[in-house]
């Protein structure tokens, strides 16, 4: 079969589309060079094929259970972290000074979505702890990155993040969890989560919860929220591990999909002691996690795409070896079959899969380095910009991936046929573990309010209108070739689309409608998802077509397929952009004056 996850393509967003070599200048990567930055993609290119894939269905089938007093995971699982952990992987992105490698987060993203691809489930639990140390080092105390930070990048405590509650759901405001000053400074948690990723397993010697709770007496709602270290046991100053904290496994959460990582219903605080430590200042918990969070989101949908192309590859290589059928031009019924691949509808469904897949690569690759021009470059006005940038397209890069590359993973299946649906093929898997990203960290619903209330509305356009002077840039270049130009025109009606909806969601808005603009935020969010996909790949078809006339002959039917996806996505996929913003136009309120009762 085919490649779960081609370098190739890795190699071509990195180098040829989103500049990597320019990033490598920047001060902070000075000591990394391309040649450095492609051995470590092979090295986990080769851990991922060897370690995690292997065991992808194992996690899946044997899936963690709870006895009563522990958790058990199959025992696969714990080589494979080990491994991850002895090449280095886990503390890659981390600067030099706490042993890391000071890779570029655009290198880093490709990392991970190979072992994504690869495995999901026990990718989840150093996913988590990754995401966790870097909330601690970018706001823990030198204390707190002492006794917990340092001892995540080696691998001996992993992390979660712990926000939802069985009653508030996404709705943090209402959280119930209490924290009560100690006279030690430190601070008594009660309460209970819900949906904790990782929040109990025996693969390190503990787990630092990250907490969200209420001081008692703090204001109401989400400007009263405080976060908190939580461990599962408690860490002596001089970094040895104490006693049990007072943390209480409820229950493992049964899953659809992504069963090989533990998740979990706590109980803070229930007839034990459970301490917490304090992470900044109080009431500023909301802020702090968002740091977490964004990142989080992005990388949801950097592994939506990662698992969508797992499926792809494997529907790919299936269809191109399964004979079945004829052309319906061939009368001879004694004529050998075709492979499945030769009929145009499957074509169909392999396009449109490469077309969400690689698309929803770039957007997120795209983020990534917009993630190392913010960190990284000394110009003030380009870190402005590329904050700026990100913080627009966060929402998109979580919710379209998680949205069309599920897509993408149920066409896999369709490829497949009745094959598909058995467990005897990891297509079905595939789609059910990418089931959780559209509702993982923020529901795509959430995304939509956060693009139109906050990111678009909320600064008055102005990330929307340096989004649209890149966007007409790649305009520009393509507007005078014979096959781009068609695409630079359709692309830039798009842009126009987002444009006139938005000055209508805007006025609706100013009118005191919030309510029923914010009712078609789903149809802005795909509206604009669409056409950032298509930004996207017509910068990846103009590097192509300039590439094909010098190609080698390998490289060939690459770039030949770059085209073909480009071709597709226009032809069929953003003229889906017209329905959306005529009904944007019309601010419909079926949303608002339906009856539930009626429903």
């Amino acid at each position: 079969m085919t490649d779960f996850f081609p370098l190739r393509e890795l190699t071509f967003q990195l180098h040829e589309v989103h500049g990597l070599g320019e990033v490598l200048k920047l001060p902070r990567y000075a000591m990394h060079d391309r040649d450095t930055c492609d051995a470590i993609l092979d090295a986990a290119h080769m851990l991922a094929l060897e370690e995690f894939l292997p065991h992808a269905a194992i996690s899946d089938a044997q899936e963690p259970h709870f006895d009563g007093t522990k958790v058990h995971l199959p025992k696969e699982v714990k080589p494979a972290i080990d491994a991850f952990l002895a090449g280095g992987f886990l503390k890659a992105a981390f600067d030099e000074e706490v042993g890391g490698l000071q890779l570029p987060q655009m290198v880093y993203s490709s990392m991970a979505a190979l072992f994504t691809a690869a495995n999901i489930g026990t990718m989840g639990y150093l996913f988590l702890t990754v995401a966790a140390a870097n909330l601690l080092r970018a706001h823990g105390n030198e204390a707190q990155q002492k006794k917990y930070l340092l001892p995540m990048l080696e691998g001996r405590f992993f992390g979660t993040m712990c926000l939802s509650e069985p009653q508030a759901g996404s709705s943090l405001a209402d959280i119930k969890t209490k924290a009560v000053p100690r006279a030690d400074g430190r601070f008594d948690i009660t309460g209970n989560k819900m949906w904790i990723s990782g929040g109990e397993h025996d693969l390190s010697e503990n787990i630092v919860q990250l907490v969200l709770a209420k001081i008692e007496g703090a204001p109401a709602g989400v400007k009263g929220i405080s976060l908190f270290i939580v461990p599962k046991r408690t860490v002596n100053d001089d970094g040895s591990l104490g006693g049990k904290n007072g943390i209480r496994l409820i229950g493992l959460n049964h899953k659809m999909g992504y069963r090989g990582t533990t998740n979990t219903a706590l109980a803070f605080g229930d007839g034990e002691a459970c301490i917490g430590e304090l992470i900044g200042e109080p009431h500023k918990g909301l802020s702090y996690m968002f740091h977490m969070m964004n990142e989080a989101r992005i990388a949801v949908g950097a592994g939506a795409a990662a698992l969508a192309m797992a499926g792809y590859r494997y529907a790919l290589g299936y269809t191109q070896q399964r004979p079945q059928g004829r052309a319906l031009s061939n009368k001879d019924p004694s004529s050998p079959p075709v492979n499945i691949s030769e009929h145009p509808d499957v074509r169909r469904m392999l396009l449109a899969q490469k077309s969400y897949v690689e698309g929803a690569l770039s957007l997120c690759l795209y983020c990534a380095r917009l993630v190392d021009e913010e960190i990284s470059n000394p110009d003030a006005s380009v870190k402005t910009e590329s904050h700026a940038l990100l913080d627009l397209l966060t929402p998109i890069a979580k919710a379209w991936p998680s949205e069309w590359c599920l897509e993408a993973n149920k066409l896999a299946i369709q490829c497949l046929g009745g094959y598909g649906y058995t467990r005897d093929y990891p297509v079905e898997r595939l789609y059910r573990d990418n089931r959780l990203n559209p509702i993982h960290e923020g529901t795509n619903g959430i995304q939509g309010l956060d693009l139109l209330g906050r990111k678009v509305l909320g600064d008055g356009g102005k990330a929307l209108k340096l989004l649209f002077v890149r966007m007409d840039a790649t305009i520009a270049a393509a507007q005078g070739d014979a096959v781009l130009g068609e695409y630079a025109t359709a692309l830039k009606t798009a842009m126009g689309r987002i444009q006139t909806a938005t000055l209508k969601l805007g006025g609706t808005a100013a009118q005191g409608q919030m309510d029923l603009a914010m009712a078609n935020s789903s149809a802005y969010l795909e509206l604009f998802g669409h056409t950032v996909i298509a930004w996207q790949w017509l910068t990846q078809a103009l590097i192509a077509q300039a590439a094909l006339p010098t190609a080698s002959h390998s490289d060939q039917g690459f770039y030949k397929g770059k085209l073909s996806a480009c071709r597709y996505f226009y032809r069929y996929e953003l003229p889906k952009t017209a329905t959306h913003a005529d009904l944007l136009l019309q601010m419909d309120d079926t949303l608002l004056t339906v009856d539930v009762a009626s429903l």
